[in-house]
């Protein structure tokens, strides 16, 4: 159905075609990729000072560069607002808001569930409604649905309502938010046609499910994929260096393979906001269904424990590499992004190897270009410069860094991420994860 036809009820075409709830590493990207397809885009957020900074064309996400931001604002194809009012005026709005845990390590849907309140206010008849955040198989049936459809709409009769999960990977540029498959799911078919037409007119695949919930476990599965397999290295790492085998020369043996294996690398924990976080979902769900998923918990147990088995290599590598005790080191922690060439620090496992070294009696400082302020622990970044330190951890692998003179430098190298290559296996003042 053409959109002129779908809104013959109203006087007038809306005024916006996309509305994108959530103004973040999620709903900037899609804010662009549906701006540059030539649909006019709305962004909320309650954060006053991100919306102005969008209006002026700046950007703050590294994706998302503020030259083409700006080229987005001034043509009038995308814009900021605070105000949520102007959802009513927008054809269809996406939800891309956090969903976190709480302490108790369950899901927290306050800031969706709020939002979906919000928009029900708002809601008119017409209106396709998509919720892209990351969370577990029935939230939008159960959760969102219910909140939206006090507005006295029903859904596939006064609204349409679906679920795409975002598959954002910060930093890339072969895969983005244009190019990487949109899995749709709908409550009903007319739902999930109607959101595959909107998403078809930016992005370059759509994949259909038969269900919202199958569309939400889409996403979980994905990232419990991969937090399992990184436990599994991170817990053979462990055992080889107990068994005094490079880990890392066995895992580049074993992904020459050019059939049934997959590489994943060893580290220092689990970053960003979906893989530390999206595994608990199920396992909260699971519950349930009298149903425990003790695979994935597991894998969660052994990533999590990785900053305590880094900071005890550290004090390994001190004492045997510089005779000296944790206790009053002057210790630097080269890289505290969660990922490389990115200033990304959501759940980034160096703030916790940070805490721990700390608390050890570490006297601990970081250098990172991308990231010039941690200011819950008082640090700034410093420069690098290897003769001020006892041992240089190296927690995040940026490009641009000279890994091999850093072997040189004179202090004890621990290195979490292979950084040091081939002349840090060779050498004795390296120790490697």
């Amino acid at each position: 159905m053409g959109r002129q036809n779908r809104f013959a009820l109203y006087d007038s075409a809306p005024m916006t075609d996309v509305a994108i709830v959530g103004a973040g590493y999620v709903g900037v990207p899609l804010a662009q990729v549906f701006a540059e397809a030539g649909r006019t885009v709305l962004l909320v957020d309650r954060d006053a000072e991100r919306v102005a900074q969008l209006n002026r064309g700046e950007s703050y996400i590294e994706d998302v560069p503020s030259e083409a931001l700006k080229r987005l604002v001034d043509g009038k194809s995308l814009r900021a607002t605070t105000d949520y009012d102007e959802l009513r005026d927008a054809d269809a709005i996406v939800i891309a808001l956090p969903t976190p845990l709480s302490k108790q390590r369950e899901p927290d849907l306050s800031i969706v569930n709020g939002a979906a309140e919000e928009i029900a206010q708002r809601l008119r008849e017409g209106h396709l409604v998509v919720l892209e955040s990351t969370t577990y198989p029935g939230t939008t049936r159960e959760e969102v649905l219910p909140r939206l459809e006090a507005s006295g709409l029903r859904v596939g009769e006064g609204f349409n309502r679906a679920f795409s999960p975002e598959r954002v990977d910060p930093g890339r540029e072969d895969w983005t938010t244009k190019n990487v498959p949109k899995v749709v799911g709908g409550i009903t078919d007319a739902c999930t046609d109607r959101a595959a037409e909107l998403y078809g007119s930016a992005v370059d695949t759509v994949h259909r499910v038969t269900s919202p919930e199958s569309a939400e476990l889409t996403k979980l599965l994905e990232n419990i994929f991969r937090s399992v397999n990184i436990a599994l290295v991170n817990e053979m790492a462990q055992l080889c260096e107990r068994m005094k085998i490079d880990f890392w020369e066995v895992v580049d043996a074993a992904a020459t393979k050019p059939f049934g294996f997959m590489s994943f690398k060893p580290g220092p924990g689990l970053g960003g906001h979906c893989i530390p976080i999206d595994p608990f979902y199920l396992t909260w769900k699971a519950r349930e269904y009298d149903f425990y998923t003790e695979f994935i918990e597991l894998a969660g147990k052994v990533n999590e424990n990785m900053p305590w088995h880094c900071r005890s290599l550290v004090s390994q590598a001190l004492n045997h590499g510089k005779q000296k005790s944790l206790k009053g080191s002057e210790v630097l922690v080269l890289g505290v992004a969660y990922k490389p060439n990115i200033g990304d620090m959501r759940e980034s496992p160096a703030l916790k190897l940070i805490e721990l070294l700390e608390t050890g009696g570490a006297n601990v400082s970081y250098h990172d270009p991308h990231v010039p302020e941690l200011p819950d622990h008082g640090l700034s970044s410093v420069p690098l410069d290897p003769s001020r330190f006892d041992a240089i951890a190296i927690v995040t692998d940026h490009s641009g860094i000279d890994y091999e003179s850093l072997v040189e430098s004179g202090p004890v190298i621990i290195d979490f991420r292979n950084a040091t290559g081939e002349r840090g296996r060779k050498s004795d003042t390296v120790w490697k994860l």
